[in-house]
């Protein structure tokens, strides 16, 4: 027998008995399990109780190249503040799998492409899940990712598939999108097959399927146990003690959700468990940061990473031979970076055993990616083999990508810059790897203005995701476009900006780290400046990230801003903090973690307590009792300084400034990034604003908000 049904995302075929239900949203690229396709399947699992017994099998299976994303976002951000449109997708979703799940006969999931999220969720819905054997297919429930936690039945069927433990840790609290072989191993899939034959196995499989109810509907003990044993009791104290330690006293509301409603769910039936995921889906869902955390990590994400700020016109572009000038940290970084991905590198030095050094540190890190079994050794050493220490200019002939990589001075780049450019290719990109100097300067010195960006890298290269690409003021369109594709073929996330000194990164970070030393000049106790600094959400304390970067660094670029100031006649309030960096560089000789002192002590390059001596050289220190003030501090200095940046140009994009805040400043991700925490603070820009003011009235006028924040607040009170 056969027959035809369909909705707008779903078309049902039926041969034999066996109903084939295709997931094809006419509308977008990828599935999603967005309202309509609920909706859509409740129809669709209506139609299917209407069959009775024609029905032997239900196959689930995707016509896109993907299985099924996941939920649509756009649905989920527009939840926020609105609960009732939370809870009832939620529930819908809940109903219609539950249904299906409980439809009498074996329903299999055919997963020929990628599922994740609420894609995976109607996944585990089926009685058994067949995945294609394709290194490049990910399953999951990455949500926690996102500041969600699974609302489709996700998480309380993980956790009755696997147990607490193994859920909680390998699939939910993670986020983890697993590799095929890695969901059969870790039992989330049934069978992983060559695409050839996915298709006929789950139809071999339903046929041949004896029961059709799940694990949970047969009341089957959930593996390892529930908080009733006393040995799942025991850990839950450590685990709550863990995620509070992890987090560090930053907002957790993902993981304490997850964590909460997968313990909760674990102690009730099935239906019950349910209700308790949704509570806390709901709850995550409606959240400010959860939609902060949507905008800035993957709205914003895809803006950069799709070319927004690609200039239009180009033919894509691609080198194939790279000359990296210095072999220091950086420029070694750059040459693996590049030689990972498939250049040809000629890594030059000033003698060949600084070139040599170099190599073994690319060696070295390649060791270790074998040793973890990230990639094989012939695979490493092809890659080893693409790097090529010189001296000799003649060895870079014909290059068609320069990246300058040494140290930070304009007359050393302007030296170097010149002794190599006449041998590259006629066309070739230049780049200088800079984190402060203004490109347009060095530009100058370079006879090919026009080809000359800046491409400031972020250190450890080899595992920093963000390349600030920062165009001067000769720089055409073209190359901007060139460095763009370079970035992507270094697997890069490029934001572009435009020039200025300290660019946008360096330039912002440096306002958090002038702060945290006027807090110590002000008498706050050290320790009190780092929890607040890991309260806000960054990944370390403010004075220990100091020392990483050298003090030197953030009171040279402030020096540099007052200069400029000197020289262009315009006003220039000192920071407060900049004075006390003068004092631990100069007098007390307390440079960072790279001399051995700084803010901390350090035994053999590692830190250990703070320096002692702070209380004698800038106490006596007082605890401040109001936290939340330092970390307004701390979150303000960052976001004000980006809404300069964009009003003044510099910055082309919040996207820009958002993701770069987040991949290279540390900016905390449950902000959605400097420009996000503006527009997501809660009461709106109006609310930011009014605290800005409370801060500058504090603590002084670089707290004073810029005219581009005044104009919208100045709109509503006009309304």
């Amino acid at each position: 027998m056969s027959t035809t049904f369909s909705t707008p995302t779903i078309s049902t075929s039926n041969v034999d008995g066996v109903v084939t239900l295709t997931f094809d949203d006419p509308d977008k690229s990828v599935n999603t399990l967005s309202g309509r396709t609920v909706d859509d399947l409740g129809a669709v699992v209506d139609h299917l109780a209407g069959l009775g017994d024609k029905l032997r099998a239900v196959l689930l299976v995707s016509a896109k190249s993907t299985f099924m994303a996941g939920a649509d976002l756009n649905e989920i951000v527009s939840m926020t503040d609105d609960v009732d449109a939370a809870q009832a997708l939620a529930t819908t979703a809940k109903t219609h799998l539950r249904r299906l799940e409980s439809i009498g006969v074996p329903v299999v999931a055919a997963i020929g492409g990628t599922a994740l999220g609420g894609g995976f969720e109607l996944a585990l819905a089926a009685h058994h899940r067949v995945l294609v054997d394709d290194p490049k297919v990910r399953v999951g429930l990455p949500e926690s990712t996102l500041g969600l936690l699974p609302g489709g039945g996700g998480l309380v069927r993980t956790v009755r598939l696997l147990g607490l433990d193994t859920a909680l840790d390998r699939v939910l609290l993670p986020g983890t999108s697993l590799k095929p072989a890695a969901a059969l191993e870790l039992g989330l899939v049934d069978r992983v097959v060559p695409a050839g034959e996915l298709l006929e196995t789950a139809r071999t499989l339903a046929l041949e399927t004896t029961t059709a109810d799940q694990p949970w509907d047969r009341r089957e003990p959930i593996p390892g146990g529930t908080p009733a044993d006393a040995h799942v009791e025991a850990t839950l104290p450590l685990r709550a003690g863990a995620l509070r330690a992890a987090n560090k006293g930053a907002p957790m509301d993902a993981a304490a959700a997850i964590l909460c409603a997968a313990v909760e769910g674990s102690q009730v039936d099935i239906d019950t468990a349910f209700e308790i995921e949704t509570q806390w889906f709901v709850q995550l869902a409606t959240s400010p940061q959860t939609r902060n955390i949507i905008q800035g990590t993957f709205f914003d994400m895809q803006t950069v990473r799709s070319g927004a700020s690609r200039p239009e016109g180009f033919e894509p572009w691609q080198a194939t031979r790279v000359a990296v000038l210095g072999a220091g940290m950086m420029g070694a970084g750059i040459a693996l970076n590049a030689a990972t991905s498939g250049m040809i590198v000629h890594l030059k030095d000033v003698d060949q055993a600084a070139a040599e050094r170099g190599k073994a540190y690319a060696v070295k890190v390649l060791d270790k990616d074998v040793a973890r079994g990230r990639r094989s050794q012939e695979q490493a050493n092809a890659i080893a083999a693409l790097i090529q220490p010189t001296t000799d200019v003649t060895d870079l002939a014909g290059a068609d990508l320069l990246i300058e990589a040494v140290f930070e001075d304009p007359a050393l780049k302007a030296a170097v810059l010149a002794e190599v450019v006449d041998v590259l290719a006629p066309d070739a990109l230049l780049a200088s790897n800079t984190s402060t100097l203004p490109i347009t300067g060095l530009a100058e010195n370079v006879a090919r203005p026009e080809d000359f960006i800046g491409l400031h890298f972020f250190s450890p290269v080899e595992r920093m995701d963000l390349l600030e690409i920062v165009v001067g003021e000769k720089t055409s369109d073209a190359t901007v476009a060139r460095a763009f594709d370079v970035a992507r073929q270094l697997g890069k996330t490029p934001i572009v900006v435009n020039d200025g000194r300290g660019f946008y990164t360096s330039r912002v970070i440096l306002t958090r780290l002038l702060e945290a030393a006027a807090m110590l000049a002000e008498g706050v106790h050290p320790m009190t400046i780092e929890r607040a600094s890991q309260r806000a959400g960054y990944p370390m304390g403010t004075l220990a990230l100091l020392d990483e970067v050298t003090l030197a660094l953030p009171h040279k670029i402030h020096s540099q801003f007052a200069e400029a100031a000197r020289t262009a006649g315009t006003p220039f309030t000192p920071h407060p903090g900049a004075e006390l960096l003068h004092r631990m560089i100069e007098i007390e000789q307390r440079p960072g973690r790279a001399a051995g002192a700084g803010f901390y002590e350090y035994v053999d390059g590692r830190r250990t307590v703070l320096w002692p001596g702070l209380t004698d050289k800038f106490g006596p220190f007082r605890i401040v009792d109001d936290i939340q003030e330092l970390t307004d501090r701390l979150l303000f200095a960052e976001a004000l300084d980006t809404a300069r940046c964009l009003e003044s140009g510099l910055l082309r994009s919040t996207a820009d400034a958002n993701i770069g805040s987040l991949l290279g400043i540390g900016y905390p991700r449950w902000t959605g990034g400097t420009a996000q925490f503006v527009e997501g603070y809660p009461g709106g820009v109006t609310n930011f604003v009014a605290r800005a003011r409370e801060l500058a009235a504090r603590h002084g006028e670089r707290f004073t908000p810029p005219a581009s924040l005044m104009a919208p607040v100045k709109e509503t009170v006009d309304a």
